[in-house]
């Protein structure tokens, strides 16, 4: 009995076999996807926007809106985790029955500071950004005044060299 060890190609490579000849041959490729897909049994989309807490079925702990401080919320988050943590480590010492409140508590602190991590992903994408293109300009100056450094350097031979030949 033979066996493969490599499975056979897909049905579609028929679809080219004169590309060599003719390039126009081939299919157009699909169009890109839009809006939301399933791809292994999960939805997806298309569009980049990061899902509120209410939508993901979480309940948020800082209040909403444009004007959110979020070092402060940052920092009242971790220190209600850490509260919460020592609470966990009392409960599992003195009544270990009851631990399970206190872990989905701590879950529910991570779920929001996670979230608000989360949307500070594009301040920290711009911030990046305008770091890269300030580290590219200062690059730049730096190499345009290495140039004129050099072309007073070969000003300054040139002259010297005709001066000596007229010497001469």
């Amino acid at each position: 009995m033979a066996t493969a060890t490599y499975p056979p190609p897909p049905p579609y490579y028929r679809l080219y076999k004169d590309y060599l000849q003719n390039p126009k041959s081939a299919p157009e490729p699909l169009p890109p996807i839009e809006g939301t897909y399933i791809c292994f049994g999960g939805n997806y989309t298309t569009d980049d926007v990061l899902p509120s807490l209410e939508e993901q079925g979480v309940r948020q702990l800082y209040p909403t809106g444009p004007n959110i401080d979020y070092k402060k919320e940052l920092r009242s988050l971790n220190k209600e985790l850490q509260l919460h943590i020592l609470e966990l480590a009392d409960v599992l010492v003195e009544r270990p029955s009851q631990y399970a409140r206190r872990v989905e508590d701590i879950s529910l602190i991570f779920k929001n500071l996670h979230h608000l991590l989360n949307s500070l992903r594009p301040h920290q994408a711009r911030a990046t950004l305008i770091h890269i293109l300030e580290l590219q300009i200062q690059r730049r100056k730096q190499a345009v005044e290495d140039i004129k450094r050099r072309r007073e350097e070969a000003q300054k031979l040139l002259k010297e060299s005709l001066t000596t030949l007229e010497e001469h």
